[in-house]
């Protein structure tokens, strides 16, 4: 059944398989004002579906997301209203994805950057291609980790590789990903990804609902006792950053060489 239209990603539910794909091929499906907003809408709108019992989130083009938008960036660093909004969407997408009483899956089938490895570091399933790049690169923008990666990761693969990695922005494969324990299915190829998803979405919507939930919901709330005051912290060490002359210059340079 096709849902609601979205600007940014083709959303519809199927077999009770609710299915999230990012459409913006050509812009690498980041995070711009659009999809920022989107994203946690869409989130909010499974969370009220009682037909829903998984969820697949995945990507057309080469990129799964790269992440956050450089333009976007600027526009924060200069307004803090726009800063509070940023702040109010983060807090939505994490929250959301926690909040979401089914298993949702993460179809990585090429680069996820920034907060699209925030997401995938969220979802309860990910499978990933062996030849995939994830990083979190917002200390290179002179940025704190604040909108779910140091969450993210440090559940996926430890805080000490967390560390390892969100303090110097380097990217991991996805072999590398499922090595470190942050990707639980590995393809070959990024044509097999969302098929193997799928299969797996498929198992999980024959098992008993009330089991399915309850341990979903439990793991769950295992992330937010991991969550605690470190996600709003880094949040607000984020948005701090965000307003810095550091980061103006970075992203400029940045922006001038595209």
């Amino acid at each position: 059944m096709k849902d609601d239209e979205y600007l940014c990603f083709d959303f519809f539910v199927e077999e009770h398989i609710a299915h999230v794909r990012f459409n913006r091929a050509a812009l690498h499906n980041r995070f711009d004002r659009e999809l920022h907003s989107e994203f946690p809408a869409v989130l909010e709108q499974m969370a009220r579906n009682k037909y829903i019992r998984a969820c697949i989130i995945s990507a057309e083009g080469r990129s799964f997301s790269a992440g956050g938008d450089l333009e976007l960036i600027l526009e924060g660093n200069a307004s803090s209203a726009v800063r509070e909004r940023l702040t109010a969407e983060a807090r939505s997408i994490i929250y959301g994805l926690l909040d979401l009483p089914f298993p949702v899956l993460a179809a990585v089938h090429g680069a996820t950057i920034g907060l699209g490895a925030s997401v995938i570091g969220c979802c309860d399933i990910v499978v990933a291609c062996r030849d995939a790049q994830i990083a979190d690169p917002h200390v290179l923008l002179g940025l704190v980790a604040g909108d779910g990666g140091i969450l993210a990761w440090s559940q996926s693969v430890g805080i000490m590789r967390a560390k390892r990695y969100l303090l110097t922005g380097d990217a991991i494969s996805g072999a590398e990903a499922h090595a470190m324990g942050m990707v639980t299915d590995l393809v070959e190829k990024p044509e097999d990804v969302l098929p193997a998803a799928v299969a797996i979405a498929e198992k999980l919507v024959k098992l008993p609902r009330g089991g399915v939930r309850g341990t979903k919901q439990a793991f769950a709330e295992l992330t937010r006792e991991l969550l605690g005051a470190a996600f709003e912290r880094s949040l607000a060490y984020e948005m701090e950053t965000l307003s810095g002359d550091e980061v103006f210059e970075v992203v400029s340079r940045a922006l001038t060489k595209k």
